[in-house]
């Protein structure tokens, strides 16, 4: 089970605002479990908090700015992309003004400040918000949409009418490495026509470049970028940032077509609505989500302890939440490379629908035995309404949902699901019985 984290000692980093250009220093401090990332104005009569979270954004004007106990904190977005990018969980952010310093304007020095400081394990476990269906926000060219995911993965694309920029693409699978080396270093940005705009607005009092990337009508303003896509790695590193105030990290692929922080924030909070703020099931209209608490995973080696099955016939990958006596969610990659479509068919490959459903029943299995006794077996004992919905066909990666109906030392009912980037693939109720067998046959 993946357990919370925190940082080992306090550790800090000074500089000015990009908006306001108030000369700040934010200190990190380890925080207990539980905690969650939590903001603290030092300069401020009783130290007010704010923790950050969707429902205390109060402007996404060029920046996420969170508000709450009479107190602001202005631009979180980068810090809080360096927190969730090092997979720290429970931490507190003080400072001494109303803005985190810009830096470079980057995540890169609050990365290396975090990391002087260390991440620690602690004694409770991870919480997850999962994405069970898909889910879109879109305004006008502003696209995007989260599907089931076991991990959190963020494909961007950044679409400017601009020869400078043009339109760029990357999909990252968020862990400490790949975003410390590959999206941390990746600068804000903004148009020299909109510079004028925004110093009327009382922003950027802090910018210069020194601290973004300043794109003019024909070529960038800069001397050089640190990539050749540094703008779409901006943009995964600012949609981080803001996904991270929805308080747990998620599970899904979040596909985004020009994201900004007002998308941002409007698809955290249509997750939060959709969640109905609740640690188990979304509200019936949805069933698009819930927060995993008790759910633990299970690799391909643990898989192998609990069920006898084996190549070809074994069809589940991994467990990405398994609760006993209640619920498991499992995954099931299908390649080219499965051996039934040399025969069905060559020339049009289709997984058979038979598999479909021993998918689910052996991710069925892995929930009855998961408290069985060494050498014990789940065996079918009937399908009831089986629907199926949509062919699976290579290349699809198939979302195997089982909840138990009823559960007993000997037998149970189930009903899953199997779902393909977020459709319906096929439905059914499925019987078990539990054997032991013997030398001489099955005793019941």
């Amino acid at each position: 089970m993946e357990k919370q984290k925190t940082i080992n000692k306090p550790v800090s980093f000074s500089g000015h605002g990009l908006h306001t250009g108030n000369l700040t220093t934010v200190v990190f401090k380890p925080a207990a479990p539980g905690t969650g990332i939590v903001f603290a104005r030092t300069d401020l009569p009783n130290k007010p908090t704010i923790k950050a979270d969707i429902d205390h954004v109060v402007d996404v004007r060029r920046g996420t700015t969170l508000g709450a106990n009479g107190a602001r904190v202005l631009t979180v977005e980068h810090v809080l992309a360096a927190i969730a990018g090092l997979e720290i969980d429970n931490i507190l952010v003080e400072l001494d003004a109303n803005e985190p310093p810009v830096g470079d304007g980057s995540s890169k020095p609050f990365v290396e400040t975090l990391l002087d400081s260390g991440v620690t394990e602690q004694d409770a476990p991870r919480e997850y918000i999962e994405i069970e269906e898909a889910i879109t926000f879109r305004d006008k060219d502003r696209i995007i949409t989260v599907l089931p995911w076991n991990e959190l993965r963020l494909s961007v694309t950044a679409d400017y009418a601009h020869r400078a920029i043009g339109t760029q693409y990357r999909s990252i699978q968020v862990c400490q490495k790949e975003f410390a080396e590959e999206i941390a270093s990746a600068r804000t940005f903004c148009f020299l026509h909109e510079v004028e705009a925004l110093k009327g607005q009382g922003l950027i009092k802090g910018g210069s470049l020194e601290n973004a990337v300043v794109i003019g009508t024909e070529s960038i303003l800069n001397e050089h970028l640190r990539f050749p896509d540094e703008f779409v790695r901006h943009l995964i590193l600012d949609l981080l940032g803001d996904l991270t105030l929805l308080g747990k990290p998620l599970k899904g692929h979040v596909i985004a077509i020009k994201p900004g922080h007002t998308p941002n924030a409007r698809l955290a909070q249509k997750i939060r609505r959709l969640s109905g703020g609740s640690e188990h099931y979304a509200p019936a209209e949805s069933q698009a989500l819930r927060t995993v608490k008790k759910g633990r995973s299970l690799n391909i080696n643990q898989i192998k302890k609990i069920l006898p099955h084996r190549y070809p016939f074994l069809l589940v990958d991994k467990v990405v939440s398994l609760v006993e006596g209640e619920r498991v969610v499992g995954i099931k990659n299908v390649t080219a490379n499965e051996p039934y479509f040399a025969g069905h068919w060559p020339d049009h490959p289709v997984m058979p629908g038979v598999l479909v459903l021993e998918a689910m029943a052996q991710v069925a299995g892995l929930l009855m035995l998961s408290k069985a006794q060494p050498g014990q077996f789940a065996y079918f004992a009937g399908i009831d309404k089986a629907k199926f919905r949509r062919p699976v066909c290579p290349g699809d990666q198939l979302l195997v949902e089982v909840e138990a109906v009823k559960i007993k030392s000997r037998s149970s009912k189930m009903h899953g699901k199997v779902t393909v980037d977020g459709a319906l693939a096929a439905e059914a109720e499925l019987l078990f019985t539990v054997f032991t067998p013997s030398q001489n046959g099955l005793d019941s």
